[in-house]
């Protein structure tokens, strides 16, 4: 393993990937911005956005989703949630024009008892961070419940249960014991939580994951 390798891992390690903090955590949130830049561009590319949307994005982490979403929803109003203290703070840093002018509200909240009212998010997405959710199926009913009627779930992930991954990334799956369903097994708990259509988009030569739930 290279030094580089070695010391991410480290850094990983030490800033908690499931819930970001202290020095290494902020680390590793820049670090996220950069390198799940291209899975995130590729997941939101099947989001037909509308700019006066009101958009969730579900633990925002350093803040790079809900910047790139700002860019097509330039009247309505961008949503992020978060439960560590660390990422709330980094993402509002991140983005601290469109929260100095009202465009974007981030505040510090579990998946699984969302802090907002039913039906209110036109669009809402989360990327890379299902792995982590405590309760998938309250989880994904609580996406439902704050969702408008014709709106948009997405779920953005860069590996998923039927890919072949390396042993890398399996060592991470044991090490942080992630969640990371195969395309029917999120197909399944999708429509458990109340998703009216499912669809799953697999990106060709990768392990990425896309999950569309739609609310009718």
């Amino acid at each position: 393993m290279s030094n580089e390798a070695q010391t991410d891992m480290s850094i990983t390690q030490k800033g908690n990937p499931g819930k970001p903090e202290g020095e290494a955590g902020e680390l590793m949130l820049e670090r996220m911005n950069r390198e799940h830049y291209e899975v995130t561009g590729w997941g939101l590319s099947f989001f037909d956005f509308d700019a006066l949307d009101c958009v969730l994005d579900i633990g925002c982490g350093g803040g790079m989703t809900l910047s790139r979403i700002a860019e097509q929803v330039t009247r309505g109003t961008l949503y992020g949630v978060d439960y560590s203290s660390l990422s709330v703070a980094k993402s509002k840093e991140f983005n601290k024009e469109l929260v100095a002018c009202g465009r974007m509200k981030i505040v510090e909240g579990s998946v699984d008892a969302l802090p907002f009212n039913d039906r209110s998010f036109d669009k809402i997405t989360t990327v890379e961070s299902f792995y982590f959710w405590p309760a998938p199926e309250k989880s994904l009913a609580e996406v439902y419940r704050v969702l408008k009627p014709g709106g948009v779930f997405i779920l953005i992930a860069d590996i998923h249960g039927a890919a072949e991954l390396t042993e890398e990334q399996l060592e991470n799956i044991r090490r942080y014991d992630l969640r990371n369903p195969a395309p029917n097994e999120f197909k399944t708990l999708f429509s458990a939580a109340g998703f009216d259509e499912v669809t799953v988009h697999l990106k060709n030569g990768t392990s990425w994951i896309a999950v569309e739930g739609l609310r009718k």
